[in-house]
């Protein structure tokens, strides 16, 4: 307990927080019916949780440092937990998503305050030992999330999906006031928490903008008074961010190739790999009939294929510099995309296995050495910065594609079918149209859907890949971004201090 107990209460944490990003995936169907949720409505259960964690991540770390991690850690738990009592407990579309914001918020404070725990704690080879179980059980949510949430659909039921966080939130909470010491960062630290109310504004104009655009059009009203929001308060941020002492994100540091070559990598990753996947599902469900958990196994290529390759790419490509692993591995995504991009009406869920191998591969070599990559790209002393801003950069570009790829999947189905009939559709609401359009025209429709979506998404991956190649090039040190063996996100401060001593 002493010596692991630490490292099994941080990973009970990132555990859940990373298997809700996935887990609802499956339930989107079995949620637009239980709740009479529209397709926007369906877009924001998503965003809604992704959208908090990227948009709080960065504030609520540097509020750790100052309230202490473990205080913050344990709070972003409980407020997980009664969020997740909230999502199951919801009534109708807006409370879930509401619910979700709040699960959200709580999984910023768990996500900020992981590794910095693990360094207070571990140094050494135990250290290197933690955080490989730690990225392991992180890897393994994100495979499991589908598979997980088709059980528990088919099973109990979608609401499930969220109450099964109760009971391992409080063995988390308990275990963690137990044997994890609390730890702060440097003293006099101040939080940036203008800054932190700017970016959370940026985000969620820009995303509210994007899920928008799919319902009413790019060019309408509101629409575009999002944008202009969004484009405000990115403006405000980078003002603050040049006069503060503390700032969350120094802007200054994308002036640098590499850095910018990176964060452009982590957007592009999670947004192109993962943004289409929720329209997938549904297309599996109600169009091809499949169970929530057939259509969760139907991921398990894509999580089987990026496990096998991130487990053997620790070992075989050592040394290789990050700009081609990263690089290479958005090129395979780009590639997987387009391989998606060819069904019909009488394609079956095996049209999707080839392209779904491929985002494997490319995922396996793109998340493992994407974080290093930051870290190698900027000075040691901004080292916990430009960790906590890839993770946030990976997750608003799931909160985008999402929403950017919904629009492309609806613009491209209301050319064959009515707007309303077409947000239906993408929306679940198979069953209730076959009776006027039938079944060859509602297929025919959403599999043209899908085809503009995967193809926007490989196009995204392909365009960030180049880009990373080109960007991130060798530093002023002669050594290739990422190369070089660099401590995680946050910890970087810890080497210079002893650990903090154990105390039960």
């Amino acid at each position: 307990m002493r010596t692991w107990g630490p490292l099994t209460a941080v990973c009970l944490g990132t555990f859940m927080l990373l298997l809700d990003v996935t887990i609802a995936v499956v339930a989107l169907p079995d949620m637009a019916r239980g709740l009479h949720a529209s397709l926007s409505d369906l877009q924001w259960v998503m965003d809604g949780y992704a959208l908090a964690l990227a948009a709080l991540l960065l504030g609520l770390g540097a509020a750790a440092d100052v309230l202490g991690r473990r205080r913050v850690h344990v709070a972003g738990v409980v407020l997980f937990a009664v969020a997740s009592l909230l999502c199951g407990l919801a009534t109708g579309p807006g409370m879930l998503v509401a619910a979700r914001g709040l699960q959200g918020l709580g999984a910023a404070a768990m996500f900020a305050t992981t590794l910095p725990l693990l360094g207070s704690v571990y140094q050494g080879r135990r250290r290197s030992m933690a955080l490989g179980v730690w990225g392991a059980v992180s890897g393994a949510a994100a495979a499991v999330g589908p598979v997980l949430g088709g059980l528990l659909t088919d099973g109990p039921g979608w609401r499930w999906i969220f109450w099964v966080n109760l009971p391992v939130s409080v063995a988390a909470v308990w275990l963690t006031l137990r044997v994890v010491p609390e730890s702060r960062g440097a003293a006099g630290r101040r939080v940036d928490w203008a800054g932190t109310a700017l970016f959370a504004a940026f985000a969620g104009a820009l995303t509210y903008g994007a899920v928008r655009a799919g319902s009413h059009g790019w060019t309408e009203g509101g629409t575009l008074v999002s944008f202009v929001l969004a484009a405000a308060a990115l403006g405000a941020f980078v003002a603050v961010e040049h006069r503060v002492a503390d700032p969350l994100l120094d802007p200054r540091l994308f002036l640098r190739p590499a850095f910018s070559g990176v964060m452009l990598g982590g957007l592009a990753f999670n947004a192109a790999a993962f943004g289409v996947m929720a329209y997938t599902s549904i297309w599996l469900q109600t169009l091809l009939g499949m169970s929530p958990v057939r259509g969760g196994l139907v991921f398990v290529w894509l999580s089987l294929a990026s496990f096998l390759v991130a487990a053997a790419g620790g070992r075989l490509l050592h040394g290789v510099p990050a700009r081609l692993t990263i690089g290479g591995g958005l090129l395979l995504i780009a590639a997987g995309q387009f391989c998606m991009a060819f069904l019909d009406a009488g394609s079956t869920a095996s049209a999707l296995v080839p392209g779904l191998l491929l985002v494997g591969i490319g995922t396996g070599l793109v998340s493992p050495g994407i974080a290093g990559a930051a870290l190698a790209a900027v000075p040691a002393e901004r080292s916990g910065m430009a960790g906590g801003a890839v993770n946030t950069f990976r997750q608003l570009g799931y909160a985008l594609g999402i929403a950017v790829f919904g629009t492309v999947l609806t613009s491209r189905m209301q050319e064959t079918l009515p707007h309303d009939a077409a947000h239906g559709l993408a929306g679940g609401a198979a069953s209730a149209l076959r009776g006027v359009f039938g079944e060859h025209a509602l297929r025919t429709a959403f599999a043209s859907g899908l085809n503009a979506a995967a193809v926007a998404a490989g196009a995204v991956a392909a365009v960030a890949g180049v880009l990373v190649l080109v960007l991130v090039r060798a530093d002023r040190g002669g050594q290739d971004a990422g190369v070089t063996e660099s401590a995680p996100p946050a910890l970087e401060e810890e080497k210079a201090a002893p650990a903090t001593p154990y105390r039960r």
